[in-house]
């Protein structure tokens, strides 16, 4: 069961390693795009090519839809990212358990954007937890772990291919051990929330830190990015780099075409923009067509 792209090296590594998957559950097809029209899940186009057969419920606790799974009398299923509540009946079906291949180091992180809020708010570190799942939301004992440093520059894409392919290849070692794995309860004293992104999560507040802000752009990239408002239109701020100028918070300054936005400490140099209804743009661009008044900021 699984819908993102993050989903796939686990589907394709249980079939290489040779495990039987007799069902692949996803999303139903969603419009996309400017034509909206209806596009496949990830998970769904690498089914298709792997020549498993596809199940895309709208709601997979329908009576229908538990009773069609427990015909199948699966040894185990595995779920990454696939988007809905597994319910209590589905728990119940497999003898070896649900096991959930999760994009932190558990039970730091539980919810549906671990990898973005881990970089956005400077976790040096993060890591794949493979977990049995329970009636709670990321509250399931752990089976195994994989940890690794957060790059200084690695953005959530970035991030995401890397925990994604290590998640596969835990995936499938624990499969192989799974009768000696004794489970490890998580530390719920020691959990934190990582809620689903929202459009507002990229509005820049400016009195935080040049530092702060910039893991923000990363872990949001990219969507929806990272913004603030010059005369009342939405200005994308795509790259950056902090600097230690010091400037008033959302302080805007041109020096020998570099354009600089102040911090409550430090300031970044904005490299990449895109004003709202236009194309993203190299800051040397964009400094062609912005006259600037003295102390003119951005909100």
């Amino acid at each position: 069961m699984g819908t993102p792209s993050f989903a796939v090296p686990s589907l394709e590594r249980l079939v290489e390693a040779g495990h039987q998957v007799v069902a692949v559950y996803t999303q139903p097809d969603r419009p996309k795009g400017r034509g909206q029209k209806d596009a496949m899940p990830p998970v769904k186009e690498a089914a298709l090519r792997l020549n498993l057969p596809v199940h895309q419920p709208l709601k997979v606790r329908q009576p229908e839809v538990v009773a069609e799974i427990a015909a199948m009398a699966p040894e185990c299923i595995i779920v990454v990212g696939y988007g809905q509540i597994i319910p209590q009946a589905i728990l119940d079906i497999p003898p070896h358990g649900i096991l959930n291949v999760h994009a932190s180091l558990l039970p730091k992180y539980r919810g549906a954007a671990p990898i973005q809020w881990a970089i956005a708010n400077g976790e040096t570190k993060t890591g794949v937890t493979i977990m049995k799942i329970d009636a709670g939301l990321d509250t399931g004992d752990m089976l195994s772990k994989w940890e690794t440093p957060i790059g200084a520059d690695e953005a959530a894409p970035e991030l995401g291919t890397r925990l994604a392919t290590a998640g596969a290849d835990l995936l499938i070692a624990t499969l192989a051990k799974l009768d000696s794995i004794t489970p490890e309860p998580q530390d719920a004293s020691q959990a934190t929330w990582a809620p689903i992104i929202k459009k507002e999560d990229g509005h820049i507040d400016w009195s935080r830190s040049a530092q702060d802000t910039y893991y923000r752009m990363r872990g949001l990239t990219p969507w929806p990015g990272c913004y603030g408002f010059l005369r009342g239109q939405r200005l994308h701020i795509w790259r950056a780099t902090v600097t230690d100028r010091v400037l008033n918070p959302g302080e805007l300054r041109i020096e020998n075409r570099r354009l600089f936005a102040g911090c409550g400490q430090g300031s970044l140099e904005l490299l990449e923009v895109q004003m709202e209804g236009r194309k993203r743009m190299d800051v040397s661009a964009f400094l062609n067509g912005l006259n600037l008044n003295a102390g003119e900021c951005l909100e």
